[in-house]
């Protein structure tokens, strides 16, 4: 066993890693210290990404590049599959254990592991669910320590990850476990809600505040008053709106759009995003001030890749589902199958592969479902330059020769997508909201407020 890590099993199957904290350094060209963060985690990342523990602004670079994984063993860097390789003295490695000032090269990068004089304590919950989020990999298992500590509590939580990953669910699950599951949850999707509404939908409206104001209306705070408002896609936020929100958080009242009157509030906040939201502060397209509001408690939910152990634990619990759904209990999954849908990138997540048990159970003629129904890992990659041609480019021609500013541009092929994806969405569906709502893994109310911006009818999807 290292001398840097010891693990402590507790009641319950809960375990305790005690672990020397290390740094991960950017050592420039000229040998030169530069860009460090500090790891307290059980399992750290490093890529291209912005979600990764340590960025590395490098072309030659995988998304994902590599991962540091510690236990008892020590500190075990495994290549995750990147296109150039991690080499240490010259030696291109899969996977080795990490001494102190041991120098990792990545693409063009060279970073230094350094080991710290301090400790920490890293925590794994015994259970391999909690509320609906299922996973008995360390890196679940360590959220789910995380989050039962925490869910009692009225701290506020930001959850971020990638679309798929199960932040609503992770939301759902610390109302749940809360003091406050007798009261509601009020979700409120930043991203689906025009910037000149979200402001009314936040914090209420009194009759003529603006046009079309014909009485007042509850906001989200309010609606949530006795239990936890849900903020999700919160880096979708506009910055005109940022300064207001964290005036609420700071002093616990809002005021409704129209009104001289504040509102004493009662509610716990979660909020939720697919970006890194401190890189986001970096770029200075968030407010620092409100980003270290939300992060009191900041979640990272891995992505379904990098935990394929988790894989054979979803894949029965959505098959048992879907069996049931269909009525029938005599599809399974075969052990082949079941190591190429380990060996799947699951670019969609945890969603695409329930999508794609749902879909196999509905289409096989057998007994086992097949991974013939798999979509491919990159389905837009071989058709993505034909797509640019044959739309966004002459978009693209236009804004230039009409000299139309980069913003305005973006925002109008951005709105062009919307109507065309949502369009066809509804036509697939009959005009059906709530079955499009699933489809696309937003919430009906967002599917609403995007209808009415887009100025979408029934008549208009040529639905009766």
């Amino acid at each position: 066993m290292s001398d840097v890590t010891r693990t402590i099993f507790l009641e319950g199957g809960d375990e305790q890693l005690e672990l020397q904290q290390y740094r991960l350094r950017i050592v420039d060209d000229e040998g030169q210290e530069g860009r460090v963060v500090t790891c307290e985690s059980a399992v750290a990342s490093i890529g291209s990404s912005p979600d990764n523990t340590l960025m590395l602004e490098d072309p030659a670079v995988s998304r994902v590049h590599a991962t540091i994984d510690v236990d008892a063993s020590g500190y075990l860097l495994k290549d995750q599959d990147s296109k150039n390789g991690i080499f240490i003295n010259g030696i291109r490695v899969r996977e080795a254990f990490l001494e102190d000032k041991t120098e990792l090269q990545l693409g063009n990068t060279t970073v230094r592991f350094e080991l710290t004089d301090e400790k920490t304590e890293v925590h794994f919950s015994g259970r391999e669910r909690f509320g609906n989020l299922l996973g008995k990999s360390r890196e679940m298992r360590e959220i789910f320590a995380i989050l039962e500590r925490v869910s009692p509590t009225d701290a506020t939580v930001l959850i971020e990850g990638e679309s798929g990953t199960g932040k609503e669910l992770a939301a759902e699950a610390i109302h749940e476990h809360s003091d406050r599951s007798d009261g509601p949850l009020v979700v409120l999707d930043c991203s689906a809600i025009p910037s000149d509404l979200i402001e009314s939908e936040l914090f209420g409206h009194v009759k003529g505040a603006f046009t079309g104001a014909t009485g007042s209306r509850k906001g989200a705070f309010e609606s949530a008053r006795g239990g936890t408002l849900f903020l999700d896609e919160l880096g979708e936020l506009s910055g005109e709106l940022q300064p207001k929100l964290l005036r609420a958080l700071e002093k616990g009242q809002i005021k409704p759009v129209g009104s001289n009157q504040t509102i004493d509030t009662d509610v716990r906040i979660i909020a939720a995003t697919n970006r890194n939201l401190l890189h986001e502060v970096r770029e200075q397209n968030f407010r620092e001030d409100l980003y270290y509001r939300f992060a009191v408690i900041r979640v990272q939910l891995p992505p379904l890749r990098n935990r394929p152990e988790d894989i054979p634990l979803l894949v029965e619990h959505f098959l048992s589902a879907a069996n049931e759904r269909t009525g029938r209990d005599d599809i399974d999954v075969s052990y082949k199958t079941m190591e190429k849908l380990k060996r799947h990138r699951w670019p969609g997540n945890v969603r695409e592969l329930k999508n794609f048990i749902d879909r196999a159970v509905l289409l096989t003629q057998g007994d086992n479902i097949e991974t013939r129904f798999l979509t491919p890992d990159e389905p837009a990659s071989a058709s993505a330059p034909e797509a640019l041609e044959d739309s966004t480019l002459p978009l693209v021609d236009t804004a230039l020769e009409e000299n139309i500013p980069f913003k305005d541009a973006k925002n109008r092929l951005v709105e062009e997508f919307e109507k065309e994806y949502w369009s066809r969405l509804l036509e697939r569906t009959g005009g059906n909201v709530s079955k499009a709502a699933r489809i696309a893994g937003v919430h009906r109310k967002s599917v609403e407020y995007i209808l009415k911006k887009l100025d979408l009818t029934r008549k208009d999807l040529g639905v009766d």
